[in-house]
C-alpha cells in the first residue's frame, strides 16, 4: 500500500479533496488520511506516479513516506 507524505494537508477540507481526487480516478480505492502525521495511505490499482500527478493537479505536493 503506497503511503505518501502530504505536507500541506492540514484540515478536513484537504482530506475531502484528496479522497475525492483519488476516488474520481479509482472508485474502488481505499484512502486513509492521517492529519496528525500528514500522511495518506492508498489501496488502489493506480500507479503511484498517477496518484502523485493527480494530487499535484489539485494543489498538493507529495513525497513517499516511510512506513
Amino acid at each position: 500500500m503506497p503511503r505518501f507524505k502530504v505536507p500541506d494537508m492540514s484540515c478536513s477540507h484537504c482530506v475531502a479533496t484528496i479522497e475525492k481526487t483519488i476516488k474520481a480516478l479509482d472508485p474502488a480505492a481505499v484512502v486513509s488520511c492521517h492529519l496528525e502525521t500528514r500522511e495518506v495511505d492508498i489501496v488502489s490499482t493506480l500507479a503511484p506516479e498517477r496518484i502523485t500527478t493527480a494530487l499535484r493537479d489539485v494543489g498538493f505536493e507529495t513525497e513517499p513516506a516511510t512506513a
